[in-house]
């Protein structure tokens, strides 16, 4: 039998973990942990128990926590100085209360926040706001500016979405230490095939007569698909298929992000945040979309669904069963749906309402298994063996 599963609920109010038992029942939550600071992403190595939490802002600076032991203690890597930093500086009494030091941060005010967490063949990266991919090969202790995409000569053109310029997703070929995918908002999608040294932009639409312009501010244009990447996944299988949320709709890569059609069509709206891909199937995928970025950025009708597609987004399936069908006006973020790796497969997704939905038969049917958390900015899986 399959061991047990916590979820890593990133909040506006510290993390939570959400531990269900081998048969995915009895659901508990801890928390807040990481001092309440704001998480905005968080994963973790079921093998050795280390949970990483990366987030911050203007008050506290940026960093990522770090526990070693399942979550029942933290240590912080500061990364940036923040507002009470500037405070306790020229408050004897405040840097005592805090228990504050004059230790000057690695990137001084460089970012505000971690926004998102990547670990893959050793080494562990953050992304930033504003935009910028840090690297530790010491399991978060000390970092490195990954310079390569800093210097990207496209960079000076880079605009911020509504959240800020954003670093919030980062894909790794799970056979190639040199092959990484990282997306920001609203700079698009780009990709490394020699471990960051070089970085290439991959936003091109493919020359299917599907893709078409988008009336829209965020839509294709000079034959791109735009920039505001939502969220994005590589499937599994040795081709480099990727499955991208944009702010205009959902599209798919076969060839590692180089050509991009649109499989939005069947879906009952062209705006969303997360996008997931089955652990074993590169046809099925999950996404929830939303009525618009200026209409609420509510469920359609305010009747939720999660919408699923076999068959690589040729088709769309609406599933419903056990969500809020009636007044429902929650937002489901970017970071904000996971998956385990079961058979069948769970899918789990966090609200800004503060509620946790998890389905353990791939989307059919869906329970609430945990409520009145924060705002949720992230939800991870972490399998124990």
């Amino acid at each position: 039998m399959s061991g047990s599963i916590t979820l890593l609920v990133g909040t506006t109010k510290g993390l939570f973990l959400v531990e269900g038992g081998n048969d995915r029942t009895g659901w508990s939550v801890s928390g807040p942990h990481c001092d309440g600071w704001p998480i905005n992403h968080a994963v973790g190595d079921a093998d050795t128990g280390t949970i990483w939490a990366g987030g911050g802002g203007d008050w506290h600076g940026a960093g990522v926590w770090r526990s070693e032991d399942g979550g029942q203690s933290w240590e912080l890597s500061k990364l940036t100085a923040g507002q009470m930093d500037e405070w306790a500086a020229n408050d004897a009494d405040f840097a005592a209360m805090i228990g504050w030091t004059d230790a000057e941060p690695p990137f001084a005010k460089d970012f505000a926040q971690v926004w998102s967490l990547g670990r893959g063949h050793g080494t562990l990266y953050a992304g930033t706001k504003p935009a910028s991919l840090i690297a530790s090969t010491d399991g978060g202790q000390s970092w490195a500016k990954v310079e390569g995409l800093s210097n990207h000569p496209s960079a000076g053109s880079w605009q911020p979405g509504a959240a800020g310029l954003v670093l919030h997703t980062i894909v790794f070929d799970p056979d190639k230490a040199s092959k990484i995918w990282i997306a920001i908002s609203a700079a698009g999608v780009f990709a490394t095939e020699d471990g960051g040294a070089t970085w290439e932009r991959r936003n091109r639409l493919s020359n299917a007569e599907a893709c078409l312009h988008h009336d829209h501010p965020a839509a294709p244009r000079d034959g791109e698909t735009g920039h505001c990447v939502h969220n994005m996944m590589r499937a599994p299988g040795d081709g480099d298929v990727l499955y991208q949320q944009n702010h205009h709709g959902v599209w798919r890569s076969a060839d590692g992000g180089r050509s991009w059609d649109d499989i939005t069509p069947g879906l009952p709206s062209t705006f969303g945040f997360p996008i997931r891909v089955h652990p074993r199937d590169p046809d099925t995928i999950w996404t929830l979309p939303l009525n618009g970025d200026m209409a609420g950025r509510f469920p359609p009708d305010a009747s939720c669904a999660v919408w699923r597609s076999r068959d690589a987004g040729k088709t769309w399936q609406a599933m419903r069963v056990g969500l809020p069908q009636k007044g429902c006006f929650f937002t489901v973020l970017r970071q904000a749906m996971a998956g385990d790796t079961r058979d069948p497969a769970g899918i789990y997704f966090g609200t800004n309402s503060g509620s946790v939905f998890a389905s353990f038969d791939e989307g059919d049917s869906w329970a609430e298994i945990a409520r009145h958390l924060p705002t949720i900015l992230s939800v991870e899986t972490l399998e124990h063996a």
